[in-house]
């Protein structure tokens, strides 16, 4: 949901950005805008896809629409084979500067570390709904009957197992379950290495919000270098170079509110502390009702014995 919330803010300042800024454009970039933080979207939940294709796709189709709005704004005729040999001509000529590979470079190490933390909590979800339906075994299952009711036989309701005796038949039950132990303290690890770069620099936040602010300059490059740009394409014979707009400056920003802050510190705390959890899910189960506390006696499986 953060993530949602970081991305939502991001694509609709950059938005406003053509909205207020580029209005001859605003229309036509909506398309790729949308496109650009579908694909960023995409790229944090695991789509086999890069940020720098993203970021390259959006410059690709940015250009035709700043070529012949903004630079040769007598341009009214943007076929489809013209659009396409813009977007071609995109790649050659780099009319956007440095401002492109920047976005990539500022771009690609926050969104690894969400790509990697949304993967880590999905493969998180995953094994505990594994081990959520894992299969009782028959004999699990007799053992357990053994533990709980053979007691009843002898007319021994109120006797509960000892404690030695239901850590073995829990830790023969869960055998399988706990080989997970080593696989989850890594999964727990990793989450806690990746939230800790996460929150030491608010890189995804500042990235995402930067945006807009990387896109505005791509263009205002390009309207600086207008002359050259439509000299080198070639392809109108209109020539113009366009005073560079200055689009005022935003001060809006976005950051996590306090409750949503403190409700992920919460639950990577809370998954902190379950770091032995499969560790030690038998002690957790005899340390419950299973097993008699405040008694001298209990049943070992055969008899009832001294505590």
């Amino acid at each position: 949901e953060a993530f949602e919330s970081l991305l939502r803010f991001a694509e609709n300042r950059t938005s406003s950005l053509f909205e207020t800024a580029y209005r001859p454009m605003a229309k036509e970039a909506a398309e790729p805008v949308k496109e650009l933080f579908t694909d960023i979207s995409l790229y944090i939940l695991g789509a086999e896809t890069t940020v720098e294709s993203a970021v390259l796709r959006f410059f690709d189709s940015l250009f035709p629409l700043v070529y012949s709005r903004l630079i040769n704004p007598g341009i009214t005729d943007l076929s489809e084979d013209y659009t396409e040999c813009l977007r071609l001509t995109r790649q050659d000529i780099n009319p956007f500067g440095h401002y492109s590979k920047n976005m990539v470079t500022e771009l690609s190490k926050s969104l690894w570390a969400s790509r990697m933390l949304s993967q880590a909590l999905s493969l998180g979800i995953e094994v505990i709904n594994t081990t959520e339906h894992a299969a009782v075994s028959k004999e699990c299952s007799r053992a357990l009957v053994k533990m709980q009711y053979c007691p009843h036989c002898q007319g021994l309701t109120l006797i509960r197992p000892c404690v030695g005796y239901c850590l073995n038949v829990m830790r023969g039950c869960l055998a399988s379950v706990a080989e997970l132990d080593a696989q989850w303290r890594e999964f727990i690890s990793t989450l806690e290495y990746l939230t800790n770069e996460m929150a030491a620099s608010h890189e995804l936040e500042m990235a995402l919000s930067g945006i807009w602010s990387s896109i505005n300059e791509a263009i205002l490059h390009a309207q600086l270098n207008g002359p050259q740009l439509s000299a080198t394409v070639s392809v109108s014979d209109y020539l113009c170079s366009l005073i560079p707009q200055s689009s005022s400056e935003n001060g809006e920003s976005f950051s996590l509110t306090k409750s949503e802050e403190t409700d992920f510190h919460k639950f990577i705390n809370y998954m902190k502390r379950s770091r032995t959890f499969y560790a030690s899910i038998a002690e957790r189960l005899c340390d419950g009702d299973l097993v008699m506390r405040d008694s001298s006696t209990c049943w070992n499986g055969e008899d009832v014995v001294e505590r």
